[in-house]
């Protein structure tokens, strides 16, 4: 068990992130849907296309398929929704850099015993949102009007909500059963919204001119190392998000199952 200070420093510790992640969803939901007036259905001179339309339409097969617009598609009430949701980043990246920013104390966190987590997954996952937000975002301008950037923001920052919520709680003695169950159940779409907007916003800074790396595109010199670098992410983003994945189902039947009760008090399950 933690030191009384230990303990109120996490309590502390996790109120914060608390409030700075319901910060972000609450502003990215009035950014979205225009609820303080300050967010006109407009984009930037250079709208950014989906990751994905752009994987596709490198394809053959589904060229004649894609449409030049993606937002040609939907309902024209959800496309003032999708035009904030390129310019989402104006309201929003700063404050994201700065929150996420703070989670690198959890990996000292673990590292000093102070919380019972596995470092190599803790430091994983706090490395590639950290990645994300200052290798990817603040690196290329294009991403930034990605709507896929404003999904993975509120993919993060419900989880984000949800999980400090139930921490700080848990360390003042008290377990909420409703935030145990959307701690344990809400990642089924959060980590699949969050994770694929990552890998597709890391593909979206491959070289437009040759989406799927070849021999042409080695002799042109379309691809640079760090290019090539970041291709192997995204190809590993994939298997990355399966062993989280099935590694929370398996928590959620440990935590969750017919015999929580029992073990719910090892607290061994932080899983970012």
């Amino acid at each position: 068990m933690a030191r009384p200070l230990v303990r109120y420093y996490l309590v502390l510790f996790n109120l914060v992130s608390f409030l700075g992640w319901s910060y972000l969803l609450v502003l990215t939901l009035a950014h979205l849907f225009n609820i303080d007036g300050s967010s006109p259905s407009t984009v930037p001179p250079r709208t950014a296309s989906t990751a994905l339309s752009c994987f596709l339409s490198s394809l053959p097969l589904f060229n004649a398929w894609i449409s030049p617009s993606f937002e040609a598609r939907l309902h024209p009430a959800l496309r003032p929704v999708y035009l904030r949701a390129t310019t989402a980043y104006t309201r929003v990246g700063t404050p994201t850099a700065a929150v996420q920013s703070l989670a690198v104390m959890e990996v000292l966190h673990v590292s000093l015993g102070w919380v019972r987590a596995p470092l190599p997954t803790t430091a994983a996952q706090v490395s590639s949102r950290l990645f994300l937000v200052w290798g990817i975002v603040e690196q290329f301008t294009d991403v930034r009007t990605n709507p896929l950037y404003t999904s993975m923001i509120l993919s993060w920052s419900i989880t984000e909500v949800i999980r400090y919520a139930f921490y700080a709680l848990t360390l003042m003695g008290s377990e909420p059963r409703l935030l145990l169950w959307l701690r344990y159940t809400t990642f089924y779409i959060l980590y699949l919204t969050g994770a694929s907007s990552e890998a597709l916003l890391i593909y979206a800074t491959l070289p437009s001119s040759s989406p799927i790396p070849g021999w042409r595109s080695w002799i042109h010199g379309m691809w640079t190392p760090t290019d090539y670098a970041r291709g192997v992410l995204f190809t590993i983003w994939w298997p990355g998000l399966y062993v989280l994945y099935t590694y929370m189902i398996a928590q959620r039947k440990r935590v969750l199952g017919k015999d929580r009760g029992r073990r719910l008090g090892s607290k061994g399950d932080k899983a970012l």
